[in-house]
């Protein structure tokens, strides 16, 4: 009889780490590429969105906007109150596709 053990080679593992999600801010002109690390209404203007806002803090509310799909992040919290179903541009980031309702000036 002999000592040996047989020790199962481990399974392959796949790969856990996700693809980053593209962001994207969906009006009803298109989808706009969003650059990491920009608000959203850095987003908006870059492409030639204008926007009412005040502060660029979350402080006003004057950006508040419907966000009819997707999710935002705040890196601050805002003083504004944001309802359910809606962001403020000035201060959150988008957490990969989101979609906006704007009104056309």
């Amino acid at each position: 009889m002999s000592d040996a053990v047989s020790i199962p080679s481990p399974a392959p593992q796949q790969a856990t780490e996700q693809e980053p999600q593209a962001l994207l801010v969906h009006t009803q002109d298109g989808a706009l590429q969003a650059h990491p690390g920009e608000s959203v209404l850095e987003t908006l203007e870059r492409h030639g969105h204008r926007l009412e806002f005040q502060c660029r803090s979350g402080y006003c509310g004057a950006c508040r906007t419907p966000l009819l799909a997707g999710k935002v992040h705040y890196p601050n919290v805002p003083l504004a109150f944001v309802s359910q179903g809606e962001c403020l541009p000035c201060c959150c980031k988008p957490l990969g596709a989101i979609r906006l309702s704007l009104k056309k000036e």
